[in-house]
């Protein structure tokens, strides 16, 4: 069963009010979620793939091992909400054991991409009689919804996976998991993968591939603006930069104008001068360590249940507690 659901504002408008204050900001930059439309969103599915970028097998062999400690205690009925999707895989391993043992789970998926949404309806088509919602939303609009039409003594687990969290700056992330833990009731649980500090030569590597695949991934951004708000960026205008902040504890994504340049944005009522070396700000990626996401968690209000790590690509997987 599917059911789905969306957002008054149009795609079209919200990306275009986004993009008109962002590239008027100082620095440049847009919102990371824009990356994935349907093309970006199948060039990061390439990118998990390469050799260098170990985030998602980290985490999926994370998933696997402890499935079952995920979810352990929790009463009957259970839903489980996915914020950001993605293909789905990730989510199929957390609630397999739990499905095949005839356990009635609701699945809740929250997403601005709809070609995300379906993919991982796909993947979770699989395991039958699973009962799978779609939100076309944001993460706020479709928790607050999921939180509305939830069944008394349902116990509920937010996934927040990828380390999706490191695209907010510190503030923003505490700011974010306080939200989720608005919607929650004690002895709910988030289950968060976050990607922890490690050399700086194995970080640009996993965001500026040899092969320049998430070169693509960053500069399909522009090809997004091209098609949808009738923009005139020339992408051989633009390069691909990956750059570790050690002060911040951040990777940073740019897209660097490589002359001096004019760029319209049509639908957005929009003219954007670059300079030689200016950049657009596309994603943040900040690193932490163990004791960060112990205090993050705190501080929203959860409590740590579980917490393992991945030692050879240093990947966390925490599961917090409502307190």
């Amino acid at each position: 069963m599917e059911q789905t659901s969306g957002t008054e504002l149009t795609a079209q408008a919200r990306l275009a009010e986004d993009v008109r204050r962002d590239l008027g900001a100082v620095p440049k930059r847009l919102r990371p979620h824009y990356l994935y439309d349907a093309l970006g969103s199948k060039l990061f599915e390439a990118i998990c793939e390469l050799p260098d970028y170990r985030i998602t097998r980290a985490e999926c062999r994370l998933l696997s091992d402890h499935a079952y400690e995920i979810l352990a205690g929790f009463e009957l009925p259970s839903a489980v909400v996915e914020l950001g999707c993605g293909s789905g895989e990730k989510l199929a391993l957390v609630v397999e054991p739990w499905v095949v043992s005839g356990r009635p789970l609701a699945i809740e998926l929250i997403d601005v991409s709809d070609t995300a949404l379906q993919m991982a309806r796909r993947t979770l088509s699989r395991f039958p009689g699973l009962t799978v919602s779609l939100h076309e939303a944001t993460y706020e609009d479709g928790l607050a919804e999921v939180a509305r039409s939830r069944e008394p003594g349902c116990g509920l687990l937010v996934a927040f996976l990828g380390s999706n969290i490191g695209n907010l700056d510190p503030d923003a992330a505490v700011a974010f998991l306080g939200d989720i833990r608005g919607v929650l009731e004690p002895g709910d649980r988030l289950l968060l993968g976050a990607d922890l500090v490690k050399p700086e030569r194995d970080l640009i590597l996993a965001y500026d591939d040899p092969l320049g695949v998430t070169a693509a991934f960053n500069k399909n951004l522009l090809v997004r603006l091209n098609l949808d708000l009738g923009a005139d960026f020339d992408l051989e205008q633009f390069a691909h930069r990956a750059v570790w902040n050690p002060a911040a504890s951040r990777i940073e994504m740019h897209l660097e104008s490589l002359s001096a340049q004019t760029v319209r944005v049509a639908d957005a009522d929009l003219r954007v001068q670059f300079a030689v070396g200016e950049s657009i700000w596309t994603e943040s990626s900040y690193k932490y360590r163990m004791d960060d996401l112990v205090q993050m968690g705190a501080t929203a209000g959860f409590g740590v249940r579980d917490q393992w790590v991945e030692p050879e690509a240093q990947f966390a997987a925490t599961v917090f507690e409502a307190r």
